[in-house]
């Protein structure tokens, strides 16, 4: 293993950075390995932002993927999310009257209340947390 410095020039040098790299026949790789708190799980709001990032804000992607922060800033992401989300769910619920005696008389009916409750909670998520 060795170490090698590597220049990003474009004109002028926009970013110095020194890799632990491996060598093996002709060629150099990086040894890039998370560490176990950056290995956490990232569920579906996680990964929607982390698409949103990868197509539109590369750059800040690309800086935080290298610091070695990209997981937990999604995972942190993920759990704003869902907690949101739970949180939205049960109050529009509330507020509309949809009680547990509201399912045992009309199940259809309060399936569909549900249903476009999470949608709108949906659609507030995207909104607020995961396209910003």
């Amino acid at each position: 293993m060795t170490y090698v410095r590597i220049y990003y020039i474009g004109g002028f040098i926009i970013w110095t950075s020194t890799f632990l790299m491996k060598v093996q026949g002709d060629y150099y790789i990086p040894c890039l390995i998370l560490s176990e708190e950056e290995t956490q799980p990232i569920g579906l709001w996680g990964q929607r932002h982390k698409q949103y990032l990868k197509e539109h804000k590369w750059f800040l992607y690309t800086t935080m993927l290298i610091k070695g922060i990209l997981n937990s800033y999604l995972a942190d992401i993920d759990r704003q999310a869902t907690e949101m989300m739970f949180r939205l769910v049960e109050q529009m619920a509330d507020k509309e009257g949809l009680t547990e005696q509201f399912k045992a008389e009309n199940p259809m009916l309060w399936v569909g209340k549900m249903n476009e409750i999470q949608a709108r909670t949906r659609e507030i998520l995207n909104t607020e947390i995961i396209y910003t």
